[in-house]
């Protein structure tokens, strides 16, 4: 009788780590049936979001093998259209900050808007012509002047100068054809306060932004996402005779505040093993030997999306699942002709 219980487990030893390999078909183990089976797959998948907003979220991805995790991080990454600066005509520039370190600084400001009205802009093709389906026009013209109106004695150029310091809030969306139509709320950037120049009197910047669809394999300003990132889900076992009294508080703080708890006869519990840290600090101590068994769950992802504010985190998520999909059908439709 094969022992399936620790299957699903990485474990997690003083000096190493155990059962990290997998089979050459994910979730196939010989002379076993392992046969696909919708309704199986229904009762294990699951996705627990624990936390969401327009900036981040924290969901749990349950029941898929790590390959098909990880599609989904390298997806959200590299793989999902935006919109950026890709191309910038400079009219006057007379602040110390070089033409293309200035065009650089604003490819990287995240812009909201939605990509989906937009078709890809032609690169290789030289003589392609932008047109509203494909370029997005932003204009940044800022001069610096001497504030006639300055508090006496100050020294803050903010107060000295008008435009001393120029931000994303200043970038203008010059809406061409239908754009106006589809994105009423104009193309702005995500965060308004992004310190993009400085300039003293005298100095100016006038230039115009043609803004294109772009994936984050090619460029990093193109990816959605800050980060994306997942982890497996720790698992603490506590084995053999209970832990209590002042051992208890000793393995507790073996822990991340939050992990262990005492309960009211003074025995200690696992808590949240997802705030554990995988620290192995218990198996330092040899009281435990042989009392707790740490590991990690193979089949249980916390995944962690951070985006650049371009679209809501969900949004991300849900565009990497579409793709993926559009991979497995392309996939299986060359396989059929074969």
């Amino acid at each position: 009788m094969v022992d399936t219980s620790l299957r699903n487990r990485v474990g997690i030893e003083f000096d190493r780590v155990t059962n990290v390999h997998s089979t050459d078909f994910p979730g196939y183990y010989p002379g076993e049936d392992h046969s696909w089976n919708l309704d199986k797959f229904k009762e294990s998948f699951k996705i627990n979001i624990s936390h969401l907003n327009q900036e981040s979220s924290t969901f749990d991805l349950i029941g898929v093998d790590a390959s098909v995790a990880n599609a989904f991080r390298r997806i959200m990454i590299s793989e999902i259209p935006t919109l950026a600066v890709e191309y910038v005509y400079i009219e006057n520039n007379t602040s110390i900050i070089q033409d293309e370190v200035l065009a650089h600084r604003l490819g990287l400001i995240p812009l909201r808007a939605n990509p989906d009205y937009l078709r890809w802009f032609k690169k290789d093709d030289p003589n392609f012509e932008p047109t509203d389906y494909d370029t997005v026009v932003l204009k940044l013209a800022v001069k610096c002047t001497t504030n006639a109106k300055a508090p006496a004695g100050t020294t803050d150029p903010k107060e000295l100068y008008n435009n001393a310091h120029v931000y994303a809030n200043q970038i203008v969306f010059e809406p061409q054809g239908r754009q106006e139509e589809w994105f009423p709320d104009g193309v702005v950037p995500v965060n308004p306060d992004i310190l993009v120049a400085k300039l003293r009197p005298g100095q100016e910047i006038d230039l115009t932004m043609h803004c294109i669809l772009g994936i984050g394999q090619d460029h990093a300003k193109f990816s959605p996402v800050a980060t994306a990132s997942y982890r497996l889900l720790p698992t603490i076992d506590i084995i053999g005779e209970k832990i209590t009294g002042e051992l208890a508080e000793k393995f507790k703080s073996c822990f991340p505040e939050g992990v262990i708890g005492i309960n009211s006869s003074g025995e200690a519990f696992v808590k949240d093993a997802r705030k554990d840290t995988v620290s192995r600090e218990v198996l330092r101590h040899p009281e435990f030997n042989g009392r707790v068994r740490l590991g990690r769950q193979r089949n249980h992802f916390i995944f962690s999306v951070e985006s650049t504010g371009a679209m809501t985190p969900d949004d991300i998520f849900i565009k990497s699942v579409q793709l993926l999909k559009k991979k497995a059908q392309i996939l299986r439709k060359f396989n059929l002709r074969d």
